[in-house]
């Protein structure tokens, strides 16, 4: 039976609504909201911080990821009853440290997940990418891994040089170094390379740095006001679910800084990135036109999904259908583009999936397997959606890696 579970949302529109709706009672109430905010935290562990984040400059990589998996191990509320399994999805991990005829690799990848994702959301492309001779890690950033709650542990410097010192191990190893990110992490990894030249490049999947709402400047207010945006229950075993007024705060840092940084500088090295136009939690319009105007190099390429062509008159610029009803497709979604439609978590045949969609005039039917798929929100009569959790193109998103890449 697949776990009818909540949408996950790097930014959830819930607190976009909330801050909408909140912005007017933040002036009016704020002296009562500061007496009452945080009396009555949800009664469950999950709500509950562990007394600490795991350390993450370890001297190696190895010891990084043995000392983080008996962390996660000791702290971490775990949702399922196959234990190993949720484990390994949640800790760091390494791909590649031979190539096909036994040498080392000489060029290296270091990604970061999202906000309340884990490093597992970036398995299927680091495989891909350690076929083809690559050193895949990825990391763990700060504060996930183990319960919604510990995301209000770590600040934005914790998060920044876990990042530079995961570079740094990663740069002792390989002759050339890439970044990936998706989604706030690839707000991190844009901002790192912007200030550090030796990046050879980038690969962005649904980065965040423009969001679709103008009132992540109140974040900084609100964490003192409320504990939580959004408590849902947690079902997913490689995502937090709920999203705390801290955590909403740490996103809205890596939004400033990554804008901050293209603003000032055009970035000249090459980029993939991609995105589906019908992104919910993100402007894709805004990342599109940035990438024509500050994206400078002649190799960079950004994948659009989308049932039309991309806006752009830039041969960079690549639309792929994301309307597929032979697939039971209407749309992509935030998090669709990472995830091979093989894969055994959020694949076609996957052990997941996500039914609620945003949808309250349709039933759920029984038969799971006659839902479409789409982008949160979408709504079509006579059709249940859930949520696309596979890239249909994933073995062309591949190619195009390999494109900018080489």
């Amino acid at each position: 039976m697949h776990p009818r579970t909540p949408d996950h949302r790097a930014f959830p529109k819930k607190f976009v609504a909330f801050i909408r709706k909140s912005h007017f009672a933040l002036l009016m109430l704020a002296p009562a909201l500061i007496l009452t905010a945080c009396a009555f935290p949800p009664e469950s562990e999950l709500y509950r911080q562990s007394p600490d984040i795991p350390p993450y400059k370890q001297d190696s990589f190895a010891q990084y990821v043995s000392e983080t998996r008996d962390w996660v191990a000791a702290h971490r509320v775990f949702i399922t009853d196959d234990r190993d399994t949720e484990l390994a999805r949640n800790i760091p991990f390494e791909l590649g440290r031979t190539t096909t005829d036994g040498t080392a690799p000489k060029r290296g990848i270091l990604f970061i997940h999202g906000l309340g994702a884990s490093p597992w959301y970036f398995h299927d492309i680091a495989t891909e990418l350690a076929k083809k001779g690559w050193l895949a890690r990825s990391m763990l950033l700060p504060g996930h891994g183990t319960r919604p709650a510990d995301l209000g542990i770590p600040d934005y410097a914790d998060w920044k040089q876990a990042v530079a010192h995961q570079v740094a191990l990663l740069q002792d190893k390989v002759d050339e170094v890439w970044l990936g990110g998706f989604s706030t992490g690839g707000n991190l990894v844009t901002s790192y390379a912007a200030e550090h030249s030796k990046i050879a490049g980038l690969l962005l999947l649904s980065p965040g740095i423009y969001p679709d709402n103008g009132f992540l400047f109140l974040t900084p207010v609100i964490k003192y006001l409320w504990d939580w945006v959004d408590a849902d229950p947690e079902d997913n075993a490689i995502n937090y679910q709920s999203l705390s007024t801290r955590a909403a705060e740490l996103y809205y840092r890596t939004v400033q800084d990554a804008q901050d940084h293209l603003e000032a500088k055009p970035f000249d090295r090459p980029v993939l990135l991609a995105m589906s136009a019908d992104d919910s939690v993100l402007n894709p319009y805004e990342t599109l036109q940035v990438f024509e105007k500050r994206f400078t190099h002649p190799k960079s390429r950004f994948v659009w999904y989308d049932d039309t062509p991309a806006p752009s008159n830039d041969n960079r610029v690549k639309t792929f259908n994301s309307k597929l009803p032979e697939q039971q497709i209407s749309s992509f979604s935030h998090l669709s583009l990472l995830f091979s439609p093989d894969n055994p978590y959020y694949g076609v045949k996957g052990s997941f999936v996500f039914v609620e969609n945003g949808q309250e005039d349709i039933a759920l039917p029984d038969d799971l397997s006659t839902i479409w798929r789409s982008s949160w929100g979408y709504t079509e009569p006579g059709k249940y959606h859930g949520r696309l959790t596979w890239n249909p193109y994933f073995d062309a998103m591949i190619d195009t890696i390999g494109d900018v890449t080489q």
